[in-house]
């Protein structure tokens, strides 16, 4: 659900998707504030993947053992 909505709101952004273009034309020109707010979102997801999961996983075992 909230892959969907991250996908809707990259392709209202980015026409290309995930942002990964830099929007560089020219040597010593800084990206562009779209680009830099799509590499850190993109950053920060895949950085916070394997604690999310871990965070879930004790959560669903909570749930299992105390209702």
């Amino acid at each position: 659900m909230i892959d969907s909505h991250f996908t809707r709101f990259t392709l209202k952004v980015s026409p290309i998707g995930w942002g990964t273009d830099q929007g560089v034309d020219g040597f010593g020109e800084e990206p562009g504030i779209k680009s830099q707010l799509m590499n850190l979102i993109r950053s920060v997801r895949t950085v916070m993947r394997v604690p999310l999961i871990v965070v879930n996983s004790i959560a669903i075992v909570l749930l299992l053992l105390f209702g």
